[in-house]
Parts: C-alpha cells; sequence; structure tokens
C-alpha cells in the first residue's frame, strides 16, 4: 500500500466515480438483501441455522467493509490534513446514517494517523478519536503513549511493528486489542508504512487503523458454531453405528431366509424377513421383526416398534424383544406376554411406548394364536387373495398400568402365506387413500392389493423381495420390518 508522501510515489488516476458509485451501489443492495437474510430467524435452537446467521453475519461485516473501501475510493483523499499540508484518509461510512448506523460504523469506517519523527507530533483523524473513545480535545496519543492503551500480551507485538517501520522500513500489517476509557475493548487491525525524506530517511510513520472487533466477533462465532455442528456430528455418526451394532446383535442372526422343520420332518415354516431404514433419519428406530422356534415345538413371530431412534429406542427394543423370547421359551401364551410386555415398559425407568404384535403358531394343529399392542394386524393371503386379520384387543405398550390384552386364533392352511410388518411400511407423504385419508393400517390396503404376485412366489424371500421393490421408497420418512412366513 503505497505511503500519500512517499518519496517514490506518483501520482495515480482515479477511476471513474460513475463506476464507483454503481459498485457502491451493487454494494448496499447485496448487503440490504443479505441482512434480510439475516433477520429470517433467530436459530437459537438449532446449531445449522446458527451457523447460517453467523455466515450471513460475517458477510455483512464484510459488505460493510467493501462499502467503505469503496467510499474511499470515490471521494479520494481530503487536501486538509497535517499542517504541513501531508493528507489524512477519509471517515467515509457505507451508508447513511440511521438508527442502527452506530453498530456498524466503527467497523464500516478507518482512521488514520501519521505521527512525525521530525517534530515529535502526531495527527490523528476524527474517526480515530471515535474508534479509541477518546476526546479530540485530549489530543491524539504518541507512539510512546500508544502501547500502554493495550493488552499486555499484545504490547510486545505493536512495539515490534512500529520498530520495524521507523528502523528498517518494513511495512506495518497487524492486530492489537486496546482498552478504551470506559473499559470496553476493541480490535483493531493497523496497516502503515515509513515516510521518507529526500534522502532516504524514515521522517514519519502513517497508517491506518480499522476497528474488525464485530468482524472478529462474527468470524469467532462462525469457527464456534461450525465446531458445535461437527461435534454433533461426530456425536450422531457415534450413536447411528452403537445403534447399529446394537441392533445387528439383537435381531435374529439369520438374514434372509429361515426354515423350521417339525421334528426332522418336512419343512413346517419357510420365513424371510426384510429392514427398511428410514431415508431422511440418519438415526436407527426401533422396529424389531423375530421367529424362533420354542421348546414345545412351536414357532414364535413378532414385529413391534418402540417409539424414537438411537442408541436409546435400539436399547429398549433389545430389553422387550429379550423379555419377549424368554417369556415365549417359559411357555406363555401371546395375550398373557403382551400383558407382561406392558407392565415392564410401564415400570421403566426411561418410560417409552411401543407396538407390538405376536404369534405363537402349532404345527401340530396349524393354529396360529395372537394378540397385538396397539398394532396392524397380520395379513393372510390364500388361493390368490388376502384378508386382514380381526385384531383383538389391546393398547399401546407402556400406555396405561394394568392393561389386559385379549387373544385370537387363526386356522392355516398349507401354503398359506402370513406377513406381519410394522406400521412405518408406507411413508406418510404416500399413506393417502384416493381420498386423501391416511391408511389406517400402515400399508394393509397395497399390501392386500399384491396377493395374486405374493401367492404366486415360490418361496417367502421372494414375497420380501416384491414387497421391498414396492414399498423402499426414496422418501421413506420412518423404518419399517416386514416379516413373511409360508405355512408348510
Amino acid at each position: 500500500m503505497p505511503s500519500p508522501t512517499h518519496a517514490d510515489h506518483t501520482a495515480a488516476q482515479l477511476p471513474d466515480p460513475g463506476a464507483v458509485d454503481a459498485l457502491i451501489t451493487e454494494a448496499r443492495h447485496l448487503r440490504t438483501r443479505v441482512d434480510a437474510m439475516l433477520r429470517d430467524g433467530d436459530g437459537d435452537g438449532d446449531p445449522q441455522l446458527r451457523w447460517r446467521r453467523a455466515l450471513c453475519d460475517l458477510a455483512v461485516h464484510q459488505l460493510d467493509d467493501l462499502g467503505a473501501h469503496l467510499g474511499q475510493l470515490r471521494d479520494g483523499l481530503t487536501d486538509t490534513g497535517t499542517p504541513d499540508g501531508r493528507p489524512l484518509l477519509l471517515d467515509v461510512p457505507l451508508r447513511d446514517s440511521g438508527p442502527d448506523a452506530a453498530a456498524v460504523g466503527a467497523l464500516g469506517r478507518a482512521g488514520s494517523a501519521q505521527w512525525d519523527l521530525l517534530t515529535d507530533t502526531a495527527h490523528w483523524s476524527d474517526e480515530l478519536y471515535r474508534i479509541f473513545g477518546r476526546a479530540a480535545d485530549d489530543g491524539p496519543l504518541t507512539l510512546d503513549e500508544l502501547p500502554s492503551w493495550l493488552f499486555a500480551e499484545d504490547q510486545a507485538l505493536l512495539t515490534g511493528m512500529v520498530t520495524g517501520c521507523l528502523v528498517d522500513g518494513r511495512p506495518i500489517d497487524g492486530e492489537f486489542r486496546i482498552v478504551r476509557g470506559d473499559g470496553s475493548v476493541r480490535t483493531v487491525h493497523m496497516v502503515g508504512e515509513p515516510v521518507l525524506g529526500t534522502d532516504g530517511g524514515t521522517e514519519s510513520m502513517w497508517a491506518v487503523l480499522r476497528d474488525v472487533s464485530d468482524l472478529r466477533r462474527s468470524q469467532r462465532t462462525l469457527r464456534e458454531t461450525r465446531e458445535s455442528l461437527q461435534r454433533q456430528r461426530q456425536i450422531a455418526q457415534t450413536e447411528r453405528r452403537m445403534a447399529v451394532e446394537l441392533q445387528e446383535a439383537v435381531l435374529p442372526p439369520w438374514r434372509g431366509a429361515q426354515r423350521f422343520p417339525q421334528d426332522g420332518g418336512p419343512t413346517t415354516m419357510d420365513l424371510a424377513a426384510h429392514y427398511l431404514p428410514s431415508a431422511t433419519s440418519a438415526l436407527i428406530g426401533g422396529d424389531w421383526y423375530d421367529a424362533m422356534q420354542l421348546p414345545d415345538g412351536s414357532s414364535l413371530l413378532t414385529v413391534g416398534d418402540l417409539t424414537g431412534h438411537g442408541v436409546a429406542a435400539t436399547s429398549g427394543m433389545a430389553m422387550l424383544l429379550g423379555a419377549l423370547r424368554g417369556m415365549a421359551v417359559a411357555g406363555l401364551q401371546p395375550g398373557p406376554l403382551m400383558g407382561w410386555l406392558n407392565e415392564l415398559l410401564d415400570t421403566s425407568p426411561q418410560p417409552a411406548l411401543g407396538s407390538a404384535l405376536c404369534c405363537r403358531y402349532d404345527p401340530a394343529t396349524r393354529v396360529l394364536h395372537w394378540a397385538q399392542a396397539g398394532h396392524p394386524a397380520p395379513l393372510l393371503f390364500r388361493d390368490g387373495a388376502g384378508r386382514l386379520l380381526d385384531a383383538p384387543d389391546g393398547v399401546l405398550l407402556g400406555a396405561t398400568s394394568g392393561a389386559q390384552y385379549a387373544q385370537a386364533s387363526e386356522q392355516l392352511a398349507p401354503g398359506d402365506l402370513l406377513v406381519l410388518h410394522t406400521d412405518g411400511l408406507v411413508p406418510r407423504r404416500a399413506a393417502a387413500d384416493g381420498q386423501g385419508t391416511p391408511e389406517s393400517d400402515g400399508g394393509g390396503h397395497r399390501l392386500l392389493a399384491m396377493a395374486p404376485r405374493l401367492t404366486a412366489t415360490r418361496s417367502a424371500q421372494d414375497c420380501v423381495r416384491l414387497v421391498a421393490e414396492e414399498f423402499g421408497t426414496p422418501d421413506r420418512e420412518d423404518d419399517a420390518c416386514v416379516l413373511i412366513a409360508r405355512i408348510g
């Protein structure tokens, strides 16, 4: 940056004032638009919004700064300055003064100073007095007095910059913090050069000082919000990894197809299941599916959904599923079993709600005994048609103490197809029928419409593939599970 009285300085042609005015107008329009974005919402509850607000705030400060520099470029240097005619920079604000001009005045304006080594005098512009919070009647600070206004840890920095400028002829470019008379702290950016005489010696030091306190505060806010977002992303990634590992450890070890034989004889049940993750949430939900053979030769089939997402939901799901397996192995029928699950969830230290469907199939009689807790009923497909089983009474798990759960029975036949699913199977935005009302069975109508295709398949695994193709949409808002059993 050339000094205005540098020995080698030659007069430069100023740019066209009209072009500079056009740039100033564009800068003001940009600032107005960014300021409008800044006022849209406070963003206090969302780190992502706070980060965006910090970016807008930083952009406002930078546009203020740009406007100040363009204003100085337009108006040039005043012919009134030091007593010997040496000019000082104008203090030019970006915009007209108004109710909020004081908030950005210090940032959008710069003050200048010149310290004369021959006369031991100093000359300050009016804006520099305002930056330092000092009355013009008090006079400017000398180079010896200036360090006393700085933080102790910044004084050595200023001394080194001034010494390098006066002794070695190096330009000044650095920041320091000052404590004004009212106790307020400001951050000042100083840029300057030595002014050389005709003999090449340093006669004075010229500098421009700019209050960058608000700019640095905005940058600090931006940095802190960015770091906060990064920490939250790391926490979310860790929680998702833990939830996924917990879910994989709890759900059945078999993936894809599974077959249950009867006393070493023919297959009594052909099974397949699939988990459909949410496309809009980074966290794992509390959905589960399970199938296992019990000691008495019957088979347990269950699906369910615990409210919430993340480790809390998957750990609660693990607790429920573990209890369900234990009580089923102990011989409890689905109705009483649901009652005990409800008590377990109701007395849990972390209250939650859950829906569940529990079925117990006896291969000897081909009778399915089942109960539900606020959950979609199973769908039964036979001979190319399907129907929704009539659901026995049952409220959500954890909704009330001492709830009683009814139990229903259904006679099955060889070749029957049984479909169990959680209620998140259909995305909410897509879960509307032709009348525009949400489906009450979480996708049962659409599954029933697939009856000819499902009953024509050769295996439960083929059925699961059809369901996954039909319901595995990219806009899925919730997790879901589907479990399909074909009776042998």
